[in-house]
């Protein structure tokens, strides 16, 4: 009997272990969730061509505005945006969206190319544009008449660039591609790799042709150098992202500029996790929230259950970022594993509002 009330005992015991276990993991989840909603956030690379009707809730509930941000790519055709649909979704939503138009330098031999691509800038800011995106058009793709890669620092743009400058609109800059698209694709934990893999065309390594990557960094350096009453801001960690030492450098070299980590998130956890927290607290002011995330197909041509899938994974991917960012967890990214930087509350309010903010100016 006795043996019989000890074995109850410890039953009893453990279930009420386990609820309490239960329930703990349940409180920090929700606390969790409720800190995460607090802190304002602004996606400054979002590209959501395509509505969804979750859409507006999804961004309300993560207390989130985004940056629908254009890409001018040449095709057979012409030149392929996304700035129509842009327009059209803000106009729906207002409150939550802010636009970013884009330049290619196609036809840039032309005398009138400068005074054209002015002439639609002018336009598009006035439709509400806030940013201008250079994309790596410039450098891996667009070439002049003669058959040479027009690189940014091109004194053709310069043009353009006074008047962004007198205009006070920043550049946001895409230019170059990590450094893994001029090596082999032989690594399937590279985290480059899927997107290679996908998009051959500028895997580097296979197109002997397209310049290097020192050539195309040290133009935008050059560019960068000339313009320092131009605001930039360097997309995806000025494609420096596999070394936060890199970064830091032109950080410090050139007061104008800003980066953002989008779509490089994978680079960041594949490196060593004090050293890049100690990366976002020196540079707390400078660094900006992007994603890369966005639709890349119509509503209408996906089904109820694609849709319902598409917003999970949405959820899945900010809050991952969210446990990088705000915690020390153990985590895996892009198939780098490490652990969290467990930032404080003010580099976040900064990294994931403020800084977007101030560069925007928004306020």
């Amino acid at each position: 009997m006795r043996n019989s009330l000890v074995l109850l005992s410890a039953i009893i015991s453990f279930a009420a272990c386990k609820s309490d276990k239960k329930h703990k993991s349940s409180e920090d989840a929700t606390k969790a969730t409720i800190e995460q909603q607090a802190i304002k956030k602004i996606d400054v690379h979002a590209h959501y061509k395509y509505e969804r009707d979750y859409l507006a809730d999804f961004f309300k509930k993560w207390n989130m505005q985004g940056v629908l941000v254009d890409v001018s790519i040449a095709d057979s055709v012409g030149v392929n945006r996304s700035w129509k649909e842009y327009l059209d979704h803000v106009k729906t939503e207002p409150d939550l969206f802010y636009l970013c138009s884009s330049l290619i330098g196609v036809g840039i031999d032309n005398p009138d190319f400068a005074q054209k691509s002015i002439e639609k800038l002018e336009q598009e800011i006035r439709s509400g544009a806030r940013m201008v995106k250079v994309w790596k058009n410039f450098g891996m793709v667009t070439k002049d008449a003669s058959g040479k890669f027009i690189q940014i620092d091109d004194s053709r743009l310069q043009p353009i660039w006074d008047f962004l400058k007198e205009r006070k609109i920043p550049v946001m800059a895409h230019i170059g591609e990590p450094v893994q698209a001029w090596r082999p694709l032989d690594d399937p934990n590279n985290p480059h790799f899927g997107y290679y893999t996908d998009h051959p065309e500028y895997h580097a390594y296979q197109h002997p042709e397209i310049p290097s990557y020192e050539m195309i960094i040290t133009a935008r350096d050059n560019w960068i150098e000339n313009n320092p009453g131009l605001k930039i801001l360097c997309a995806h960690l000025g494609s420096m992202s596999h070394d936060v030492d890199m970064v830091a450098k032109r950080l410090d070299k050139f007061p104008n500029i800003y980066v953002e980590p989008a779509a490089r998130f994978g680079d960041l956890v594949g490196q060593d996790s004090d050293k890049v927290k100690a990366f976002f607290e020196k540079y707390q002011d400078r660094i900006l929230f992007g994603t890369d995330y966005g639709t890349s197909s119509p509503q209408t041509e996906k089904t109820a259950g694609e849709l319902k899938g598409e917003e999970q994974n949405l959820e899945e991917s900010y809050r991952r970022l969210w446990t990088y960012l705000s915690t020390a967890d153990s985590l895996a990214l892009r198939g780098q594993k490490n652990r969290g930087l467990a930032l404080s509350e003010q580099v976040l309010k900064k990294f994931y509002y403020q800084n977007t903010a101030d560069f925007l100016k928004l306020n």
